[in-house]
Protein backbone atom coordinates (compact mmCIF):
# COMPACT_ATOMS: atom_id res chain seq x y z
CA UNK A 1 0.00 0.00 0.00
CA UNK A 2 0.92 3.20 -0.84
CA UNK A 3 1.34 5.63 2.04
CA UNK A 4 0.04 9.18 1.43
CA UNK A 5 2.50 12.37 1.38
CA UNK A 6 1.49 16.06 1.71
CA UNK A 7 4.40 18.03 0.75
CA UNK A 8 4.43 22.17 1.30
CA UNK A 9 6.61 23.95 -0.86
CA UNK A 10 7.23 27.24 0.34
CA UNK A 11 8.54 28.55 -2.79
CA UNK A 12 10.40 32.48 -2.19
CA UNK A 13 7.69 32.70 1.01
CA UNK A 14 8.68 33.41 4.80
CA UNK A 15 11.42 34.94 6.55
CA UNK A 16 13.24 32.78 9.29
CA UNK A 17 11.14 34.19 11.99
CA UNK A 18 7.92 33.13 9.88
CA UNK A 19 9.12 30.34 8.69
CA UNK A 20 9.79 29.12 12.42
CA UNK A 21 6.08 30.86 13.32
CA UNK A 22 4.74 28.42 10.37
CA UNK A 23 6.66 25.13 11.43
CA UNK A 24 5.81 25.51 15.26
CA UNK A 25 2.04 25.88 14.14
CA UNK A 26 2.35 22.42 12.11
CA UNK A 27 4.17 20.63 14.09
CA UNK A 28 1.32 21.24 16.87
CA UNK A 29 -1.46 20.28 14.89
CA UNK A 30 0.60 17.09 14.43
CA UNK A 31 0.97 16.40 18.09
CA UNK A 32 -2.64 17.18 18.67
CA UNK A 33 -3.70 14.51 15.90
CA UNK A 34 -0.84 12.66 15.03
CA UNK A 35 -1.98 11.42 10.75
CA UNK A 36 -1.84 7.51 10.82
CA UNK A 37 -1.90 7.46 7.55
CA UNK A 38 0.21 10.54 6.08
CA UNK A 39 3.41 11.92 6.10
CA UNK A 40 3.95 15.35 5.85
CA UNK A 41 6.80 17.41 4.70
CA UNK A 42 7.55 21.27 4.82
CA UNK A 43 10.26 22.90 1.97
CA UNK A 44 11.03 26.33 3.32
CA UNK A 45 14.19 28.44 1.94
CA UNK A 46 17.80 27.39 1.96
CA UNK A 47 17.70 30.11 4.51
CA UNK A 48 15.28 28.44 7.23
CA UNK A 49 15.87 24.94 7.05
CA UNK A 50 18.48 25.17 10.00
CA UNK A 51 16.31 27.15 12.27
CA UNK A 52 13.36 25.17 11.15
CA UNK A 53 15.31 21.38 12.07
CA UNK A 54 15.09 22.43 15.36
CA UNK A 55 11.25 22.94 15.58
CA UNK A 56 10.26 19.86 13.61
CA UNK A 57 13.51 17.83 15.63
CA UNK A 58 11.40 14.98 17.43
CA UNK A 59 8.25 15.38 15.05
CA UNK A 60 7.17 13.23 12.37
CA UNK A 61 6.90 16.54 10.17
CA UNK A 62 9.57 16.17 7.17
CA UNK A 63 11.86 18.73 6.06
CA UNK A 64 13.61 19.37 2.83
CA UNK A 65 14.94 21.95 0.40
CA UNK A 66 13.45 23.13 -2.75
CA UNK A 67 16.03 22.84 -5.13
CA UNK A 68 20.33 21.63 -4.76
CA UNK A 69 23.57 21.90 -7.53
CA UNK A 70 24.84 19.38 -9.20
CA UNK A 71 27.72 18.65 -7.75
CA UNK A 72 28.99 18.18 -4.00
CA UNK A 73 30.99 21.12 -3.74
CA UNK A 74 33.45 23.42 -5.98
CA UNK A 75 32.91 26.97 -7.38
CA UNK A 76 28.71 27.22 -8.07
CA UNK A 77 27.98 30.78 -6.16
CA UNK A 78 25.07 31.06 -4.90
CA UNK A 79 24.33 27.36 -5.00
CA UNK A 80 23.30 24.97 -2.25
CA UNK A 81 24.42 20.57 -2.01
CA UNK A 82 23.34 17.81 -0.90
CA UNK A 83 25.85 17.57 1.78
CA UNK A 84 25.06 21.15 3.16
CA UNK A 85 21.13 20.15 3.11
CA UNK A 86 21.86 17.49 4.77
CA UNK A 87 24.39 19.06 7.74
CA UNK A 88 21.23 21.77 8.13
CA UNK A 89 19.02 19.15 8.96
CA UNK A 90 17.60 18.53 5.49
CA UNK A 91 16.40 14.73 4.87
CA UNK A 92 14.46 15.69 1.29
CA UNK A 93 14.44 17.38 -1.96
CA UNK A 94 12.46 18.75 -4.73
CA UNK A 95 14.09 18.59 -8.50
CA UNK A 96 12.86 19.77 -11.23
CA UNK A 97 9.91 21.83 -10.37
CA UNK A 98 8.59 23.48 -13.53
CA UNK A 99 9.63 26.72 -12.00
CA UNK A 100 13.44 25.86 -12.24
CA UNK A 101 12.65 24.81 -15.65
CA UNK A 102 11.39 27.58 -17.10
CA UNK A 103 12.91 30.44 -15.38
CA UNK A 104 16.62 28.49 -14.44
CA UNK A 105 16.70 26.71 -17.74
CA UNK A 106 17.26 23.26 -15.74
CA UNK A 107 17.44 20.84 -18.88
CA UNK A 108 17.02 16.66 -18.46
CA UNK A 109 20.73 16.18 -18.38
CA UNK A 110 21.13 18.79 -14.87
CA UNK A 111 17.92 17.20 -13.40
CA UNK A 112 19.45 13.61 -14.01
CA UNK A 113 22.35 14.45 -12.30
CA UNK A 114 20.52 15.96 -9.11
CA UNK A 115 18.64 13.46 -8.77
CA UNK A 116 21.46 11.14 -9.12
CA UNK A 117 23.83 12.64 -6.41
CA UNK A 118 20.44 13.50 -4.13
CA UNK A 119 19.84 9.76 -4.08
CA UNK A 120 23.87 9.19 -3.21
CA UNK A 121 24.09 11.60 -0.33
CA UNK A 122 20.66 9.65 0.91
CA UNK A 123 18.49 12.18 0.34
CA UNK A 124 14.67 11.35 -0.70
CA UNK A 125 13.45 13.20 -4.00
CA UNK A 126 9.94 14.80 -5.19
CA UNK A 127 10.89 14.52 -8.68
CA UNK A 128 8.63 16.96 -10.55
CA UNK A 129 7.09 16.65 -13.99
CA UNK A 130 4.47 18.37 -15.98
CA UNK A 131 2.90 20.16 -18.93
CA UNK A 132 2.24 23.83 -20.20
CA UNK A 133 -0.90 25.09 -21.12
CA UNK A 134 0.67 25.57 -24.68
CA UNK A 135 1.24 21.58 -24.93
CA UNK A 136 -1.60 20.78 -23.36
CA UNK A 137 -3.75 22.36 -26.12
CA UNK A 138 -1.46 20.53 -28.04
CA UNK A 139 -2.62 17.38 -27.16
CA UNK A 140 1.28 16.70 -25.60
CA UNK A 141 0.60 16.00 -21.96
CA UNK A 142 1.31 12.53 -22.48
CA UNK A 143 4.53 12.82 -24.86
CA UNK A 144 6.36 15.80 -22.30
CA UNK A 145 5.89 13.78 -18.58
CA UNK A 146 7.10 10.40 -20.84
CA UNK A 147 10.01 12.34 -22.21
CA UNK A 148 10.88 13.96 -18.64
CA UNK A 149 10.42 10.32 -17.21
CA UNK A 150 12.84 9.06 -19.20
CA UNK A 151 15.54 11.68 -19.39
CA UNK A 152 15.54 13.07 -16.08
CA UNK A 153 15.04 9.15 -14.89
CA UNK A 154 17.59 7.83 -17.10
CA UNK A 155 20.20 5.08 -15.59
CA UNK A 156 17.87 4.94 -12.49
CA UNK A 157 16.98 0.95 -11.32
CA UNK A 158 14.20 0.06 -9.38
CA UNK A 159 16.20 0.70 -6.11
CA UNK A 160 16.39 3.83 -6.85
CA UNK A 161 12.54 4.32 -7.11
CA UNK A 162 12.18 3.69 -3.27
CA UNK A 163 13.31 6.89 -2.19
CA UNK A 164 11.90 8.53 -5.27
CA UNK A 165 8.74 10.29 -5.24
CA UNK A 166 6.83 11.85 -8.37
CA UNK A 167 4.80 15.08 -8.52
CA UNK A 168 2.70 15.58 -11.51
CA UNK A 169 2.12 19.28 -11.78
CA UNK A 170 0.55 20.58 -14.56
CA UNK A 171 1.86 24.16 -15.37
CA UNK A 172 -1.27 25.88 -16.13
CA UNK A 173 -2.05 25.14 -12.68
CA UNK A 174 0.23 26.39 -11.03
CA UNK A 175 -0.56 29.79 -9.02
CA UNK A 176 -3.08 30.61 -11.23
CA UNK A 177 -6.09 28.99 -9.05
CA UNK A 178 -7.20 26.43 -12.71
CA UNK A 179 -6.42 22.93 -11.53
CA UNK A 180 -7.04 19.82 -13.15
CA UNK A 181 -10.39 17.80 -12.62
CA UNK A 182 -9.95 14.85 -10.78
CA UNK A 183 -10.69 12.41 -13.78
CA UNK A 184 -8.09 14.69 -15.56
CA UNK A 185 -5.33 14.36 -12.90
CA UNK A 186 -5.97 10.58 -12.39
CA UNK A 187 -5.64 9.80 -16.19
CA UNK A 188 -2.18 11.16 -16.24
CA UNK A 189 -1.07 9.65 -13.12
CA UNK A 190 -2.52 6.24 -13.96
CA UNK A 191 -0.16 7.40 -17.30
CA UNK A 192 2.74 7.80 -15.18
CA UNK A 193 3.23 4.22 -13.74
CA UNK A 194 2.83 2.68 -17.20
CA UNK A 195 6.06 5.20 -17.84
CA UNK A 196 7.80 4.46 -15.18
CA UNK A 197 7.35 0.59 -15.57
CA UNK A 198 8.39 1.42 -19.08
CA UNK A 199 11.52 3.77 -18.23
CA UNK A 200 12.60 1.81 -15.06
CA UNK A 201 11.12 -1.71 -14.89
CA UNK A 202 7.93 -3.69 -14.72
CA UNK A 203 5.95 -3.36 -11.33
CA UNK A 204 7.54 -0.32 -10.34
CA UNK A 205 5.05 2.16 -11.27
CA UNK A 206 2.70 0.48 -9.07
CA UNK A 207 4.99 0.47 -6.02
CA UNK A 208 5.42 4.27 -6.58
CA UNK A 209 4.28 7.34 -4.85
CA UNK A 210 2.85 9.81 -7.70
CA UNK A 211 1.79 13.22 -5.88
CA UNK A 212 -0.41 16.40 -7.47
CA UNK A 213 0.63 19.79 -7.71
CA UNK A 214 -1.29 22.17 -9.26
CA UNK A 215 -3.27 24.88 -7.18
CA UNK A 216 -4.45 21.86 -4.40
CA UNK A 217 -6.08 23.71 -1.75
CA UNK A 218 -8.94 22.57 1.11
CA UNK A 219 -11.40 22.70 -1.33
CA UNK A 220 -10.47 20.32 -4.03
CA UNK A 221 -8.14 18.15 -1.73
CA UNK A 222 -10.75 15.37 -0.86
CA UNK A 223 -11.79 15.12 -4.23
CA UNK A 224 -8.13 14.78 -5.88
CA UNK A 225 -6.54 12.87 -3.51
CA UNK A 226 -9.44 9.82 -3.23
CA UNK A 227 -8.68 9.41 -6.86
CA UNK A 228 -6.52 5.67 -6.77
CA UNK A 229 -3.44 7.04 -8.50
CA UNK A 230 -2.61 10.18 -6.86
CA UNK A 231 -0.98 9.32 -3.83
CA UNK A 232 -0.90 13.07 -1.90
CA UNK A 233 -0.27 16.63 -3.34
CA UNK A 234 2.73 19.11 -3.77
CA UNK A 235 1.01 21.75 -2.04
CA UNK A 236 1.99 25.97 -2.82
CA UNK A 237 -0.20 28.36 -2.24
CA UNK A 238 -2.15 26.50 0.57
CA UNK A 239 0.70 25.76 2.44
CA UNK A 240 2.12 28.86 3.81
CA UNK A 241 -0.89 28.56 6.61
CA UNK A 242 -0.87 26.22 8.81
CA UNK A 243 -4.72 25.75 8.73
CA UNK A 244 -5.67 25.84 4.85
CA UNK A 245 -2.20 23.12 4.85
CA UNK A 246 -3.79 20.89 7.83
CA UNK A 247 -6.91 20.20 6.47
CA UNK A 248 -5.45 19.11 3.01
CA UNK A 249 -3.60 16.67 5.29
CA UNK A 250 -7.33 15.60 7.32
CA UNK A 251 -8.57 15.11 3.63
CA UNK A 252 -5.59 12.53 2.85
CA UNK A 253 -6.38 11.04 6.08
CA UNK A 254 -9.96 10.63 5.44
CA UNK A 255 -9.57 8.98 1.90
CA UNK A 256 -6.68 6.91 2.89
CA UNK A 257 -7.68 3.29 3.28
Amino acid sequence: MRKKVIAGNWKMHKTIPEGVRLAKSIVSKMEKKPPAKTEVQIFPPYISISAISQVVKGSKVGLGAQNMAWEEQGALTGEISPTMIKSAGGKYVLIGHSERRAYFKEDASMINKKIKLALKNKLKVIHCVGETLEEREQNLTRDIVLNQIEWDLKDLKAEHMRNLVIAYEPVWAIGTGKTATPAQAQEIHAFLRDAVDAVIAEGVGKKTRILYGGSVKPENAEGLLSQPDIDGALVGGACLEAGSFWKIVQAAEKVSK
